[in-house]
């Protein structure tokens, strides 16, 4: 089928850039024309595993392209999918603005029948938003084309959002009409080839609402966990002996109770508050989701408390951050635990030195003249003391990259002897072998 995405983002790319792989004849739109221009020539704007080669292997066979306009391509096209970003309101609701504009221009360049996928996570009702935006463009041009507008929302992980689109657990579409309908179940059809209950049809409103609520769901469990884990400190338990223990009961499973400094990224903070934004134009407080998000707002704040306890006042102190990406394998740093701890820190007077494998450089244009960023991946080197930071009083630790894990804490204390703490924001350390390297060690409801 031949296919547009509006946006090259994540969400835009890795979409269209899968389309391809299966088949499809997809021709990806934005209108930055250096990100084009990027694409054009092999690389990629963000980071994402797996994903380059495969946006240099189509485009090589010449099913993705990458255009700076709609008007391009939409004559070739059968379909158009909307991925372009929805970010925050003052409000917290979910700003339409580039949806309604590519929906507008849309309807100034159709002219015969085609389906309009929004893709965007996005409000209950904003379909029927979309629906009006292109029959006033329509009607402003006096014809009369035939289109759908249809909801199919994604789940992708970022770090696996590959892996997440070629092997989905499932693909929700959301159409009014049958035609629509059909049309959306080819498209993905070989993505569900041995299973095609994997697709799941439903109403548009259906599908808006779900995106919000799986990702409310998972923010709920991830903040849950948090607070036990604050519990637990006080109590004397050990937050991943009850993570075991709850999620062995099959009625709960195991993903997402992982303690830890709190959820960020680009989809469960402002995905938790347009729901609740959208709960309040509906007069439906969602407490259980205020409680969510004012839960994860206090836990970004949980690794300087335990630093701030331990070390006392933080001016003058020499602090390295591990961690800078809200999750591994990404360099996205959007409501990033970090951007609170860093920003904290400074605030307080300390001198900040912030490493990550691959989101140094998006940080540093979120602070870029307070914090020293050590060399990248390939220099991390601490038994050939390679890592160019001189010395520091305290390490903590926000993002779990997999280098971070088999730390040598022996010769780790003997590079860096003034270091006498280790706050561990997502307990993966081991506490024993930090301690018998001579320092204090405190996770997270341990």
């Amino acid at each position: 089928m031949k296919i547009a995405i509006i946006g090259t983002g994540y969400v835009g790319l890795v979409t269209g850039t899968c389309l391809a792989e299966m088949g499809h004849r997809v021709h990806c739109v934005d209108v930055n024309e250096e990100k084009i221009k990027i694409l054009k020539n092999g690389g990629i704007p963000i980071y994402e595993p797996g994903l380059e080669e495969l946006v240099k292997k189509n485009t090589a066979n010449g099913s993705l392209t990458f255009h700076t306009s709609l008007s391009e391509v939409i004559k070739y096209c059968d379909v158009v999918f909307c991925a372009v970003g929805t970010p925050p309101r003052g409000d917290g609701g979910a700003d339409l603005t580039y949806i309604l504009q590519a929906a507008s221009e849309f309807g100034k360049l159709i002219d015969k029948y085609t389906v309009f996928i929004t893709k965007s996570t996005v409000p209950v009702g904003t379909a029927e938003k979309v629906h009006d935006a292109i029959c006033k463009e329509l009607a402003e041009r006096n014809v009369d084309v035939q289109f759908d507008v249809a909801s199919n929302p994604e789940f992708l992980k970022e770090g696996k959002a590959v892996s997440d689109f070629m092997n989905p657990d499932r693909i929700v579409i959301g159409t009014k009409t049958e035609r629509a309908r059909v049309i959306l179940e080819d498209i993905y059809a070989p993505f569900a080839i041995n299973n095609p209950s994997k697709i799941l049809s439903m109403s548009i409103p259906s599908a808006e609402m779900t995106k919000y609520a799986s990702n409310s769901m998972l923010a709920t469990r991830i903040s849950f966990m948090n607070e036990i884990a604050n519990l637990c400190e006080k109590v004397g338990a050990d937050v991943d002996s009850v993570r075991k223990g709850i999620g062995t009961d099959t009625r709960i499973g195991s993903k997402f109770l992982y303690a830890g400094c709190g959820y960020g990224g680009s989809c469960f903070p402002k995905d938790v508050k347009a729901l609740i934004n959208t709960g309040k134009e509906n007069d439906i407080d969602l407490r259980v989701l205020i409680a969510v998000e004012e839960a994860n707002q206090y836990q970004k704040s949980i690794p300087l408390v335990k630093l701030r306890n331990y070390i006392g006042a933080l001016a003058g102190k020499k602090v390295l951050v591990w961690g800078l990406a809200f999750k591994p394998e990404t360099d996205d740093i959007r409501e990033a635990p970090s951007q609170v701890v860093v920003s904290s820190l400074l605030y307080e007077q300390a001198t900040v030195y912030g490493y990550d494998p691959v989101a140094g450089d998006n940080f540093s244009k979120f602070i870029n003249t307070e914090v020293t960023y050590p060399s990248a991946r390939e220099h991390f080197n601490l038994i050939n003391k390679k890592f160019d930071v001189e010395d520091f009083d305290a390490l903590i630790l926000l993002t779990e990259w997999n280098e971070f894990r088999n730390i040598d804490w022996q010769t780790f204390k003997l590079r860096f002897p003034s270091c006498s703490v280790v706050v561990d924001g997502r307990n993966i350390f081991k506490k024993q072998e930090i301690e018998d390297a001579g320092m204090k060690y405190f996770g997270i409801g341990k």
